[in-house]
């Protein structure tokens, strides 16, 4: 059993997110991918975060749709900050039986993985699956590893790496999507139209509950 894991603020989650996943799966061969909304994101303790129950509420609306994707709240269970390493640790215990694990994260979060908690580490407790965001292009990546002195070394295929764990980081492309939650919330915000950037379950939730709004509803 290959399970994926996606973490991130998702405030809200977007169609990015959830064909980013989707892809993942079936090029991967993954049997689930999991969303993963971050209770209390280590790289955003100074902004405004929607609550956790409203988010995991988006994310799960939006999981139902798809066979391939799910949602796991063990961050909002955990007190303090929502560090991966933290994560990673727990999911190794959760799915022990699981065959691999696979952590997803964007070329531009991953290109700041210095500043992460014990992020040397990260790489012992599952595959890594890199996915390029506009303006932090895959390419970059070789060099980046070289800089990590974590011991990657490239296979024969464009694409993967091996680490001395064991495990492999993989670079996939997926279909570009030029939506961002950070837009979502200024257009909802200026009273425009959110439609058909996310799922419409989750533009239902988003007035339903009045999230977004001028007046800093969250």
């Amino acid at each position: 059993m290959k399970l994926g894991f996606l973490g991130g603020t998702f405030d809200p989650i977007h169609l990015g997110h959830l064909r980013s996943a989707e892809e993942i799966a079936e090029s991967l061969g993954l049997e689930k991918v999991y969303l993963i909304p971050a209770a209390l994101p280590p790289h955003k303790t100074g902004e405004p975060v929607s609550s956790f129950p409203h988010r995991i509420a988006m994310a799960r609306s939006a999981a139902e749709k798809s066979p391939l994707l799910d949602v796991l709240d063990l961050e909002g269970r955990r007190p303090g900050i929502s560090y991966s390493i933290e994560t990673l640790k727990e999911l190794n215990s959760l799915f022990s039986e699981a065959e691999d694990l696979y952590f997803i994260i964007g070329t531009d979060a991953f290109f700041e993985i210095r500043t992460w908690k014990s992020y040397r580490n990260l790489f012992k407790y599952a595959h890594f699956v890199l996915v390029e965001r506009p303006g932090f292009p895959l390419s970059r990546t070789p060099a980046l590893l070289e800089e990590l002195e974590i011991g990657a070394s490239p296979l024969g295929g464009e694409g993967d790496f091996l680490l001395p764990s064991g495990r492999h980081i993989f670079l996939v492309s997926v279909t570009h999507m030029d939506i961002s939650s950070t837009r979502i919330r200024n257009l909802r915000g200026k009273g425009k139209s959110i439609r058909f950037l996310i799922p419409e379950s989750v533009h239902d939730y988003i007035v339903q509950e009045g999230l977004y709004l001028s007046d800093g509803n969250h």
